[in-house]
């Protein structure tokens, strides 16, 4: 198999929709060289990243699909272009434009207005997801509502932007860096920050910079994936290299063959704890094989570890 398990950084170009770049993974896939001609290597992705946005977008291939829901919920950052003064119904560039009453002009804003606006965003908050979103309302997409002109009610969701940077400001276009949680809507923020500016505006522009650990010096071009599959493959982060900011204890062979068959792991099974720390007493704990392979995922429970996801 020329791809091995693990997470291959995608740098995914605007336009295309995350499912169809996982498509392009699964087309390199089967035409990688294998027993019977086929590839049944699972894809999946840690997030969606939407189709005017480009950027850090990390695939997980084979076993790392089973730790899909840890890596979706790392911190996101970003680089953001925001346009002032044009509302759009998608609260991006992609909208058609919406006629607001303006409270202020462009013209009229200062430095400290924008500092101001910006610094209210700061921190946790209820953030409104927009109604063209891929959140589900009743087992409908809310974008599919929305283009019905059916009504999307979408509850506000507690997010948080850990930092908001301005980078550049000139005229209509405000630049940020932003370091935020999951499920955080940059484009929505465009929206709140032009409300409270009382100019409107949207998301013109958005570059993820980074997914949790994985950034963009460790990604890979479409271009890289269709014709030079080897080199991509060689830049696949193997298992053992992910989630490492997890304690983690190495196993003895006994230890590793009852972790993968989920049994409890006790003090007997353990070679030693990574970095000589002590016996983890909570979270969740990555289980080594004795040559540094990722075993399981696993929490303690009355002073045992419990796989809980299984890799081996």
């Amino acid at each position: 198999m020329l791809f091995p398990d693990g997470v291959i950084v995608i740098n995914k170009p605007a336009g295309p929709t995350s499912h169809d770049i996982v498509a392009v993974m699964r087309r390199a896939l089967r035409r990688s060289p294998v027993a019977d001609g086929r590839s049944t290597t699972k894809v999946g992705h840690t997030g969606t990243l939407d189709p005017l946005a480009s950027g850090v977008l990390p695939l997980v291939l084979g076993k790392a699909t089973r730790l899909a829901q840890f890596l979706t919920s790392a911190e996101k950052e970003y680089e953001a272009d925001v346009e002032l003064g044009v509302s759009t119904t998608t609260l991006d560039r992609g909208g058609e434009v919406v006629e607001r009453e303006r409270t202020r002009d462009v013209a009229a804003l200062t430095r400290d207005m924008i500092d101001e606006a910006v610094a209210e965003f700061r921190g946790t908050h209820l953030q409104q997801p927009p109604k063209y979103s891929a959140k589900k309302i009743d087992g409908d997409r809310a974008y599919d509502l929305a283009r019905r002109n059916a009504p999307v009610r979408l509850q506000p969701v507690a997010v948080t932007a850990r930092e908001i940077e301005i980078i550049e400001w000139s005229r209509n276009r405000l630049r940020l860096r932003l370091v935020c949680s999951a499920g955080y809507y940059v484009r929505s923020l465009a929206e709140a920050i032009g409300d409270r500016l009382g100019t409107g505006a949207h998301l013109a522009g958005l570059v993820r910079t980074r997914s949790g650990e994985f950034t963009l010096d460790r990604a890979v071009g479409l271009e890289m994936l269709e014709q030079a599959p080897q080199e991509a493959a060689a830049r696949v982060i193997p298992l053992s290299d992910l989630l490492t900011g997890l304690p983690a204890v190495v196993l003895t062979v006994e230890g590793t063959v009852l972790a993968s068959r989920g049994g409890f792991i006790g003090v007997a099974h353990v070679a030693h704890v990574q970095g000589d720390g002590p016996w983890p007493q909570s979270g969740r704990v990555r289980l080594l094989h004795p040559d540094g392979r990722l075993v399981a995922l696993a929490e303690p429970r009355a002073g045992l570890l419990h796989p809980g996801v299984v890799l081996e």
